[in-house]
């Protein structure tokens, strides 16, 4: 059986290569900025839900970043700041995917995803207290 940490790492894991795959779209002088933008979304949302974890607080399956970081609000209300920002990401999680809804971001967009992420990857590692050694991610609390 899994215990909370392992889920937390996985969660964190993914988060990491969703990341990571954005970071790397985004090198190419031919971006596809749709991509980008999904797999920020993907990170966001997955770097939330090992927050949850971390936190006992439950949750369902969902895409929604701003419900997810309320869920997160009720023991950590300095996330909120995030909440604004963020939620800009949710619309790349399904309407992004599906071509009777499909529109295609812009570069910046693609660029202020990519930061977006990375500010929540940030923000959650360090309330996690988790430090990155050799390419494993641990929990230290």
């Amino acid at each position: 059986m899994k215990t909370k940490k392992d889920l937390i790492n996985k969660w964190i894991d993914k988060a990491e290569k969703d990341l990571r795959s954005a970071v790397h779209e985004l090198s190419f002088s031919d971006v596809v900025t749709e991509t980008v933008c999904f797999h920020c979304q993907q990170a966001v949302e997955k770097y939330l839900k090992a927050y949850l974890l971390f936190l006992d607080i439950p949750f369902t399956k969902t895409h929604e970043i701003g419900e997810l970081i309320t869920k997160c609000e009720k023991k950590d209300r300095e996330i909120s700041i995030l909440k604004e920002e963020t939620d800009k990401l949710t619309d790349y999680a399904i309407e992004i995917r599906y071509p009777d809804e499909w529109f295609e971001p812009s570069l910046d967009d693609a660029k202020e995803a990519v930061e977006i992420a990375k500010k929540v990857k940030e923000f959650i590692l360090n309330r996690m207290g988790f430090k990155n050694k050799k390419k494993e991610l641990e929990l230290f609390k």
